[in-house]
């Protein structure tokens, strides 16, 4: 598999990583699909404090128990659960993130994090605050680097020019151009590697799985007959799937894509795709032809 540099950090990653959340809870299952991902070329493995209320840590931990020194391992904070409480809060703050580390580093079984990400954010946070304590961690050793995962460009923008991220995770697909507007030359420029996620838009773009129902910005008929135009780009080692996750890849700012898998067959699609003939960049032109350059409607 292909190794990218994420940003300027000394991060090697695989092109093609695992997003972990769709892994579910089934521990057996789950640590399989680790097991092949790794088996197979990943080596990055993205989950987050939130998912499945810190279950999805446990289980890459134990996934990666006598392996962990082949796995660039990516979590996120930000998001906390209040006792007695339904959902949780939005909590930035340094004393949080500094507490909050410390949670995810024994649920996963280890002593460092080698990419520790901001889950979220908002242009109200006290950023200074949330960068000092990123900062500290990573003069402690308990990080490796740090980055932010936001969907919002006004929030990006300030964390590209008052921090040292290596990275931004947004979602960055055929049907959510967005990223490409803004957020994709500004990182390109800080030299600031991306993280795109949902290449496959939740399965919308699938070749195995028939949409029933639409995305933003896409109606269900304006998505099936999107995917029968995309179908027509189809190569032999190159299905709909793979077609998809290589347009995430083919922007040079993007270092690794992530896309879920709940079963071995999703898994081995996705990781399939590493091995596909990369898009011309008159099928790229094509692409953009046939889908929607979504833009940012809000936080701008």
């Amino acid at each position: 598999m292909k190794m990218n540099r994420l940003g300027t950090s000394d991060l090697l990653v695989g092109e093609i990583g695992l997003g972990c959340m769709s892994l579910g809870t089934e521990e057996a299952k789950a640590i399989g699909l680790v097991h092949e991902a790794m088996e197979r070329g990943v080596n990055f493995l993205d989950t987050a404090d939130l998912y499945d209320d810190g279950r999805n840590e446990e289980i890459v931990g134990k996934a990666i128990r006598g392996r962990r020194d082949r796995v660039v391992l990516a979590t996120k904070v930000g998001n906390r659960r209040v006792p007695g409480q339904e959902g949780w809060t939005w909590d930035p703050s340094r004393a949080y993130i500094l507490s909050a580390v410390k949670e995810s580093l024994r649920r996963l079984g280890t002593d460092y994090i080698d990419l520790y990400q901001l889950h979220g954010g908002t242009i109200e946070d006290p950023m200074d605050e949330t960068i000092e304590a990123f900062e500290q961690l990573k003069r402690e050793g308990t990080i490796r680097e740090y980055g932010i995962s936001s969907i919002r460009p006004n929030v990006i923008r300030e964390y590209a020019a008052r921090s040292s991220i290596v990275s931004v995770m947004n979602a960055y697909s055929i049907v959510d151009r967005r990223a490409e507007e803004t957020v994709l030359p500004l990182l390109g420029e800080r030299k600031i590697g991306v993280i795109a996620r949902g290449p496959l838009a939740s399965g919308a773009l699938a070749a195995n799985r028939e949409p029933a129902r639409g995305v933003p910005d896409y109606e269900l008929e304006e998505l099936k007959a999107l995917r029968e135009r995309l179908r027509g780009l189809e190569t032999p080692g190159r299905s709909l799937t793979q077609l998809a996750i290589r347009y995430s890849l083919a922007h040079p700012t993007v270092a690794v894509a992530i896309p879920g898998a709940s079963s071995r067959e999703q898994l081995l699609q996705n990781i399939a795709a590493s091995q596909a003939p990369e898009l011309t960049l008159e099928e790229l032109e094509t692409i953009r032809g046939f889908s929607k350059p979504n833009v940012y409607a809000a936080h701008r």
